[in-house]
């Protein structure tokens, strides 16, 4: 009897969470379909003359990105792996995840420019150049900036979604035993990553990676930055017309979310359709061992990886203090401080942004902790696709889900209201990224801790959550840094009255404020790194001191 009423007491719990969230993602996609579906709207759309080329744009940028982000990952998993330096892989990766897209799209911008810092250490000993040649090394009409910027973001995500795979000890030292019976087999050990573990790794991947699919169909604020503009993308084009007064432009770009929305749908089933037929084949090698030869490619890929966001760090740090600074001038001329004392006055920018960040990330993990804790596993199991709704929804039409049901409660333009349109965007992230620790732990220390007579209470403020306080404080982290990223739903809820880092950097990277631009974006790249520092602090493992006999 006491055992039926815990275990009703946790279905209860579970449906009062389940409550909690899927009301308002229900009511928000439905609210988004429901503006996106008209029949007028969608006959404008068929009609524009631009939506061809950019649907084809975002299907090439999207599909491209996102082949080369997962090979990437792959590949330095497999070499992490292989060569159990997984530890120094992953060592970099905080600071890489801790950088918003939209900062390192700025970043990469000056980089990459005509007048960016590449062609400046090339020029004029070089190339000849004395002023800045009228290349389209940004904004290309092929969209390759964007694929380039997506795939360095995308990789490092990969990897860390990977690496929560590999902390459950269960999971890791079966997959090491596999790897050493492959390789007594007579396979190299780096097909025997592939042949064996890769599949089951693959296979866990499948929600990050349709996340990282379609962020990489969907995305706006980098294509703003860096990507290509006449003509965009099509959420960029479709951001366009819903920032159009006119209610027949903006339910024109509600249809283009909706038909992103149906892209991103059929690149996920074709990609997974890809991915069984190539397990197929994995699993019929014929005995194929392979070449111990060492691959240097995937060194080269790491340092290349690393000096990249070294580079986009250096070209922030350096620019938010440049003052005169001519081509090809490798240094500017003149150093100020001009730009982050601009940044200082508007600390309601910063406030915004950080009780934005620290309450969404907040209420996302109470609520991830208590969902994982209650709910059966079948229920997490079947309802995760609606849980991770804003992650595969397109953000341009998640925005115009959550503007309508802002405008039906009255919470448009409102703090509670915008607080809520964050919590909803960070909930999926902190759910990913604290599942496997928290589903892994061992189930032996609960049958201990009640064997021994102490309450569940107990077994949880005493064993489990101490146990597994890394990867709480690095899911709240990660939930800091995916508000501070937000733009679309801050410029949407928000509507015009709260500012915050990131809105202001997007804004200022179109316009000529290279100094101002990059105190922003530099700003928003920090307080996510203050985020995952204080969490491997809080992280760091417990010491414990006996006292002396």
């Amino acid at each position: 009897m006491r055992l039926l009423s815990h275990a009703s007491f946790r279905r209860l719990g579970a449906g009062a969470l389940l409550a909690l969230a899927a009301v308002p993602l229900l009511w928000t996609a439905l609210e988004a379909l429901r503006t996106g579906s008209h029949s007028a709207a969608w006959r404008s759309l068929a009609q524009d003359p631009a939506l061809v080329h950019a649907a084809l744009l975002t299907l090439w940028t999207g599909l491209a990105s996102t082949l080369l982000a997962w090979w990437g990952a792959a590949a330095l998993l497999a070499r992490g792996f292989v060569r159990q330096r997984l530890a120094r892989l992953l060592r970099g990766l905080p600071v890489m995840l801790a950088t918003p897209h939209a900062a390192l799209a700025i970043g990469f911008l000056f980089l990459l420019a005509p007048s960016g810092w590449l062609l400046r250490a090339l020029s004029p000993w070089l190339t000849g150049f004395d002023s800045p040649p009228p290349w389209p090394t940004t904004q290309d009409p092929w969209g390759l900036g964007l694929i380039a910027a997506l795939v360095i973001k995308e990789i490092p995500f990969l990897l860390w979604t990977a690496a929560t795979q590999l902390q459950r000890d269960d999971v890791r030292q079966r997959w090491r035993a596999e790897h050493a019976l492959a390789q007594t087999l007579g396979y190299a050990p780096r097909r025997a990553f592939w042949l064996v573990l890769w599949p089951q790794l693959a296979t866990r991947l499948r929600w990050p990676l349709l996340a990282v699919l379609a962020y990489g169909l969907t995305v706006v604020d980098m294509a703003l930055v860096i990507g290509p503009a006449s003509p965009p993308t099509l959420a960029v084009l479709a951001w366009q017309w819903l920032q159009d007064a006119d209610p027949a432009t903006y339910t024109q770009g509600a249809a283009a979310g909706v038909l992103l929305a149906l892209m991103v749908l059929a690149c996920s089933a074709f990609w997974l359709g890809a991915q069984r037929l190539q397990r197929q084949a994995l699993a019929h090698g014929h005995g194929v061992r392979g070449s111990t030869a060492r691959t240097p490619g995937t060194d080269i890929g790491l340092w290349l990886l690393v000096g990249v966001y070294a580079a986009v760090l250096l070209a922030l740090a350096v620019g938010s203090v440049s003052g005169v600074w001519a081509f090809p001038a490798v240094w500017p001329q003149s150093f100020t401080n001009a730009a982050w004392a601009q940044v200082m006055q508007s600390s309601g920018t910063v406030l915004t942004t950080l009780w934005l960040a620290a309450g969404s990330s907040a209420v996302a993990l109470l609520w991830s902790v208590a969902w994982l804790e209650l709910a059966p596993r079948r229920w997490d199991d079947a309802l995760r696709p609606l849980l991770y709704l804003p992650l595969v929804l397109p953000a341009v039409l998640w925005v115009v889900g959550l503007y309508g049901v802002g405008l039906q409660l009255r919470l448009e333009g409102q703090a509670s209201g915008l607080l809520i349109a964050h919590t909803l965007m960070v909930l999926p992230y902190v759910l990913l990224a604290l599942s496997p620790a928290y589903l892994g732990f061992d189930p032996r220390y609960a049958q201990l801790n009640a064997s021994l007579g102490r309450s569940g209470w107990a077994f949880l403020l005493r064993v489990k959550w101490p146990l597994l306080k890394r990867a709480l404080a690095s899911a709240a982290a990660v939930g800091f840094a995916v508000s501070v990223a937000q733009y679309l739903p801050t410029l949407y809820v928000g509507a015009g009255r709260f500012a915050s880092v990131t809105t202001e950097a997007v804004t200022l990277a179109s316009g000529g404020q290279r100094s101002l631009t990059s105190a922003y974006a530099g700003l928003q790249l920090a307080l996510p790194m203050l985020a995952f520092a204080l969490a491997a602090w809080l992280g760091r493992p417990r010491r414990f001191t006996h006292p002396v006999a």
